[in-house]
């Protein structure tokens, strides 16, 4: 979150958002937000997750997008966290920051279960890739109901401008950088692969209850890209310290992709380009730490972790993940 959003917050901006759902200020709880502020809360007999962002990161219309789609994916029986109506009857509450901007309100259901935090088992892989199938097939017919609710493509500028927090003496990682959107650009679109994703689906963003079913939440990122990004961005996350990375790729894609070719069969060629994806969620990531955190005084054992060796892999190219997606035998992986 940049700090122009944190010095316009204030304990006021909290309660007028509070009140537009009915939540008093015993029953909500504030979690942990990265780009929004976040609560949970718990009123007549209704659990559920506030969310306040600031017009500087998503506008208002983009926003009622996100949600649209939300239901949209609800309504095609995806398995994802609803929005909740305000006391207004909005779905989204719009509150005057002073300074001519807005911080944007909206809630939602909370999910049931729990984060997921262990080892993966293949039913579980299956529903996972099952879900993320699933919203993939649903996209294709998908329409916002106002155009001027359409989320934006992946080349906005509101995805790209992580350039500008790469440091400017890393002119070889911006370089890199520059190198991969010019590739993105060139790969084909058709509905068959590209299409409204959820881009950050990784198990951060999801609960899963006793029976290992998955509820999705947090489509803050959603854009038009293509659906292997959806993929990547699992694996990328799914992946990330473990100690043997290719042995754990083929063993989650045994369960994942099954699941995935349940509900759609997108065409074997595009895997190829998972490593696209991978490297430049590895620099997006890289330029966020840069732009949210001191890097010379870091305290945070994550972001500690990220960024040791990372300015030199990135310069150098190294792949984020050594698996050999090109001649990935997909029949391997096919629906049982």
């Amino acid at each position: 979150m940049e700090q122009c959003i944190r010095d316009r917050y204030s304990e006021s901006i909290l309660n007028q958002a509070r009140e537009a759902y009915g939540i008093k200020s015993e029953e909500i709880r504030e979690l942990d937000g990265f780009e929004n502020y976040m609560y949970e809360f718990s009123c007549r007999e209704k659990e559920g997750v506030l969310r306040i962002a600031h017009s500087f990161h998503r506008s208002p219309d983009q926003i009622r997008g996100e949600l649209d789609w939300i239901n949209y994916l609800k309504s095609g029986g995806a398995s994802v966290a609803r929005p909740l109506i305000s006391l207004n009857d909005k779905w989204l509450e719009e509150i005057d920051d002073g300074t001519g901007e807005y911080f944007l309100a909206n809630a939602f259901e909370k999910a049931a279960g729990h984060h997921h935090r262990g080892d993966w088992s293949q039913a579980l892989l299956f529903e996972y890739g099952r879900q993320i199938g699933l919203m993939h097939k649903l996209t294709t017919a998908y329409k916002p109901e106002n155009l001027a609710w359409k989320r934006p493509d992946w080349d906005d500028p509101i995805h790209l401008e992580v350039e500008r927090f790469i440091p400017p003496q890393d002119h070889k990682i911006k370089q890199v950088f520059h190198d991969l959107v010019k590739r993105t650009q060139n790969l084909p679109k058709d509905n068959s692969c590209f299409g409204l994703i959820h881009q950050d689906a990784h198990r951060g963003n999801f609960f899963v209850d006793d029976n290992d079913k998955i509820t999705f939440f947090d489509f803050d990122d959603s854009s038009y890209s293509w659906f292997v990004e959806d993929i990547a961005m699992v694996l990328f996350y799914s992946v990330m310290q473990q100690e043997d990375p290719a042995g754990f790729t083929d063993n989650f894609l045994s369960g994942f992709l099954p699941g995935y070719f349940s509900e759609y069969g997108l065409a074997p060629i595009w895997f190829q380009e998972i490593p696209l994806f991978l490297k430049r969620r590895e620099i997006d990531l890289y330029a966020v730490i840069h732009r949210s955190f001191d890097v010379d005084n870091l305290n945070d054992p994550w972001c500690i972790w990220y960024l040791d060796g990372r300015k030199e892999r990135l310069e150098k190219e190294i792949p984020f993940l050594d698996f050999d997606f090109t001649n990935l035998d997909l029949h391997k992986y096919s629906s049982p």
